[in-house]
């Protein structure tokens, strides 16, 4: 299979392009003309020069059978200004919108585009049980990945089978949210956030590639897809448990006022809204999942 790729210098990207290359696919990685990773061919694959502004896209994917679209800058990496929320938005929507106008000039088209969104997209929700048939929230992660799959969504109209990949909070060893999460139980300063009682999905690094890979391969599976575990967990629970893991106490909560003073908008949307979300359309599917337990994706992430 020959599979297009964006965002492959994130931590989703890397991870799959790796799975993908090293079980024979072929895969061309879709890189941004600013961008300063080197462009090269080889047996397994080519990086090509894309300009999601305008849309080109280099003639090294012609013939691909699948696209998976990964972009968007991190959500964690600032205060959210009203320039990095623009920032957030565009290199998400107007990304992905330049990526399907981009497909739809192709005349032989792929079978199937993956395109990620966040468990974001239902909002702070308390104890609700959501799955891929719950509305979505109000906010603005909610709005952006509105945008966001809309976007991904007008893929189907080309024949394109369209994949809504919703993650929720990733857990691996080098990148993403752990290693931050991690720091402070390291110096033994850990606890929860806030009340601890707010719902946290989580899916383990291995189970995303797994995830999607599924997706690529799966004729069946269609829409919003929950890329989570099947056992979310309360805050104070999975301050709990990496303390244990870590061999740390958990004794030292981090305040909301405070949370929201530095942080503002972010720390109400990423650390204390509430998501309960289920896999139902990977259970359903018959997905099997790597780590389905908090203490066992901690150790094999940490250990």
């Amino acid at each position: 299979m020959k599979v297009l790729v964006t965002g492959s210098t994130g931590l989703a990207g890397r991870a799959l392009v790796k799975e993908l290359r090293g079980t024979g696919h072929t895969v061309c990685r879709l890189v941004r003309p600013e961008s300063k990773v080197e462009v090269h061919g080889g047996s397994e694959g080519f990086d090509v020069k894309w300009n999601p502004a305008t849309g080109e896209l280099g003639g090294a994917a012609v013939g691909a059978d699948a696209v998976v679209n990964l972009a968007g800058a991190s959500i964690a990496d600032g205060r959210w200004t009203a320039g990095r929320k623009e920032l957030l938005r565009s290199s998400r929507v107007d990304s992905t919108a330049a990526l399907v106008k981009a497909l739809a000039k192709m005349a032989a088209r792929p079978r199937v585009l993956i395109s990620a969104s966040a468990i974001g997209y239902y909002g702070n929700r308390g104890e609700e049980i959501l799955n891929e048939e719950s509305g979505p929230g109000n906010d603005f992660l909610s709005g952006v990945a509105k945008e966001w799959e809309a976007e991904a969504g007008k893929g189907e109209v080309l024949g394109i089978r369209v994949v809504l990949a919703r993650f929720g909070v990733i857990l691996a060893r080098n990148g993403g949210a752990l290693p931050k999460m991690a720091m402070p139980f390291r110096f033994g300063l850990g606890g929860r956030v806030g009340t601890g009682r707010q719902w946290m999905s989580w899916i383990a690094l291995e189970d995303v590639v797994g995830a999607l890979r599924f997706a690529l391969e799966d004729s069946a599976l269609r829409g919003p897809v929950n890329v989570v575990s099947p056992e979310p967990v309360r805050n104070a629970e999975f301050a709990a448990a990496l303390a244990r893991t870590l061999h740390r106490p958990a004794i030292f909560p981090a305040p909301e006022l405070a949370l929201r003073l530095v942080l503002g908008e972010m720390a109400e949307a990423l650390l204390l809204s509430s998501q309960r979300v289920v896999p139902g359309q990977l259970r359903r599917s018959g997905y099997r999942f790597l780590q389905e337990n908090l203490a066992g994706a901690l150790t094999a992430a940490l250990a």
